[in-house]
């Protein structure tokens, strides 16, 4: 698909958004009575389900910190999560990289040495994939996390950004996203400091578009 089809002469993208727009939110606490903290978050047609179980102690005695907490992240998709119905390996790459990424995120932002000698589980499962996957799960997570009571220094709040021809554009669908022609950055911040909380490109960008 061509940067044109993308966005139209009236500066519409695809969905009839502006440029700077987001998606539809919706999105609810407590929905799982097992976790001790849990979201159902939507971010237009991407939806996930995130649960949190902890703090509470390590399952493996040897796997633990004396004075903070691990954070643990296990990514899931959906077999029916898109048009391709297939099921993926916990040994899938692209699994492995959402979960090292969100990982990161929280490690900086729960005050883990409140808990120490502990860990907290971030379980999260992706039900429909429309683009801005790691932003989603990045919002849903903090959602969760707030619902369980764990104690973080900030929200983490997450967005997508692109560009389709020289048009900055916000929180990218599926269809921009699977361009070759839009790159896109996923950006997380911490609100009350401003904070960067991750920040990480799936392509490349020329640095002159960052700062403008």
């Amino acid at each position: 698909m061509s940067r044109q089809e993308l966005l139209s002469p009236e500066g519409l993208r695809i969905d009839g958004r502006r440029a700077n727009e987001l998606r539809r939110i919706s999105c609810r606490a407590s929905v799982l009575n097992s976790a001790d903290g849990s979201a159902y978050y939507e971010q237009g047609n991407t939806k996930v389900l995130v649960a949190v179980y902890g703090p509470r102690e390590p399952r493996a005695k040897t796997q633990f910190n004396y004075d903070q907490a691990i954070v643990n992240v296990e990514f899931n998709v959906a077999p029916f999560s898109t048009s391709e119905r297939r099921k993926r390996s916990k040994g899938d790459k692209r699994l492995l990289e959402i979960s090292s990424f969100v990982k990161q995120t929280f490690e900086g932002a729960i005050q883990r040495n409140v808990y120490p000698r502990s860990q907290i589980d971030i379980y999260i499962h992706l039900l429909q994939h429309d683009g801005g996957t790691l932003e989603t799960c990045i919002n849903a997570a903090t959602l969760a996390l707030v619902d369980a009571g764990v104690s973080m220094s900030d929200y983490v709040c997450a967005c997508t950004a692109g560009f389709i021809d020289d048009t900055p554009v916000l929180d990218l669908n599926g269809v921009e996203e699977s361009s070759i022609e839009t790159p896109d950055l996923t950006v997380a911040i911490l609100p009350r400091t401003g904070n960067i909380a991750l920040l990480q490109m799936e392509s490349k960008l020329h640095s002159t578009k960052l700062q403008d």
